[in-house]
């Protein structure tokens, strides 16, 4: 004899799972509205683009591959809940989750960061009364052996950021160097933090032969002061900044004459707990190209804010959002 239960997905999930928690501080409601502009071509066998976004960003919370993707939505009952997916429905594979994320695009996530972005202003949490800004190196995929090779086969006596676009597979990805001992071949990822709150303001990427005061443009505030290290002590970071209104608190270097030691120890302790953004940062990239790899940094500062609202949701009391079919 077969006995049949009748189970509910929402009785599997704990009430203190990370992922309830997850879907208490982000209001999806605008990002159901800005997905439903790509919803024609974006709902591929009938998931609907929101889910697909919740999967999407789920892939980047836990670090998996398209592939580990399509497994884990599958086996994964919290993953199911959070997505919108019931226990029998069948959930997306490797190849739907690739073509939503190219039919999404940098350009409508951006909009998507800049809604979020918004929320949290709104909030009270993102203010630009105090920012740190900063700079970290994205390492590409590519070992740089077959471009050695390719290069010496068509007669060229360098392999450096003239001749690498000619020959590489990735032709965006550039020689980056800090100080004059450490290279790397890829991007280069700015960041500006809120620093009452912690939570990503800005992030942009850029080639890696950039220097960290040509990528200042991308991430300055539009208010308040900057708290940044030497790299940007430079002429145009001071123009930027007088441009826009904005005080300029950066580590003096060391040949400045008005350098003074005892200022830039105390805005090394200011800045140092902030240096959390790139702790713990996977540093090799996944994707070729700016554009993708912008879709990324996009998708992993939503989801370190994510984190961090976690942190900050006691002190700062925040509301879950209401229902996006609410009146």
């Amino acid at each position: 004899m077969h006995q049949t239960e009748i189970v509910n997905l929402e009785d599997l999930v704990s009430a203190d799972h990370t992922y309830r928690r997850f879907a208490e501080v982000l209001d999806f409601c605008v990002v159901e509205r800005e997905i439903s502009k790509i919803e024609k071509d974006a709902a591929y066998k009938g998931f609907g683009g929101l889910r697909l976004f919740k999967c999407c960003l789920l892939q980047f919370l836990e670090d998996l591959s398209d592939r580990h993707g399509e497994r884990f939505f599958r086996e994964n009952l919290a993953a199911r809940w959070f997505c919108g997916f019931g226990l029998s429905e069948t959930t997306p594979d490797h190849t739907v989750l690739c073509r939503f994320r190219a039919r999404l695009g940098t350009q409508t996530l951006s909009k998507i960061f800049g809604i979020f972005r918004a929320q949290l202003k709104a909030k009270g949490l993102i203010n630009e009364v105090f920012t740190f800004v900063d700079a970290s190196a994205l390492i590409a995929k590519a070992a740089l052996w077959e471009e050695r090779d390719e290069a010496i086969k068509q007669g060229y006596e360098k392999l450096n950021n003239d001749v690498l676009p000619k020959i590489a597979h990735d032709v965006q990805a550039r020689i980056g160097s800090k100080g004059k001992k450490k290279f790397w071949y890829g991007y280069k990822k700015h960041v500006s933090v809120d620093m009452q709150s912690g939570l990503i303001n800005k992030v942009a990427v850029t080639p890696a032969n950039l220097t960290d005061d040509q990528g200042f443009r991308h991430v300055c505030p539009r208010s308040g002061a900057v708290y940044a290290d030497k790299g940007y002590c430079t002429k145009p970071v001071v123009r930027e900044t007088k441009r826009r209104g904005i005080h300029l608190a950066a580590i003096k270097k060391n040949n400045m004459k008005d350098k003074n030691r005892d200022l830039d120890r105390w805005l090394s302790g200011i800045r140092a707990p902030y240096e959390r953004v790139f702790s713990q940062q996977n540093r090799r990239v996944r994707y070729g190209g700016i554009a993708k790899n912008q879709f990324a940094e996009f998708m992993n500062a939503i989801c370190f804010n994510i984190k961090r609202l976690l942190v900050i949701e006691p002190v700062w009391g925040i509301k879950p959002p209401q229902s996006c079919h609410s009146t």
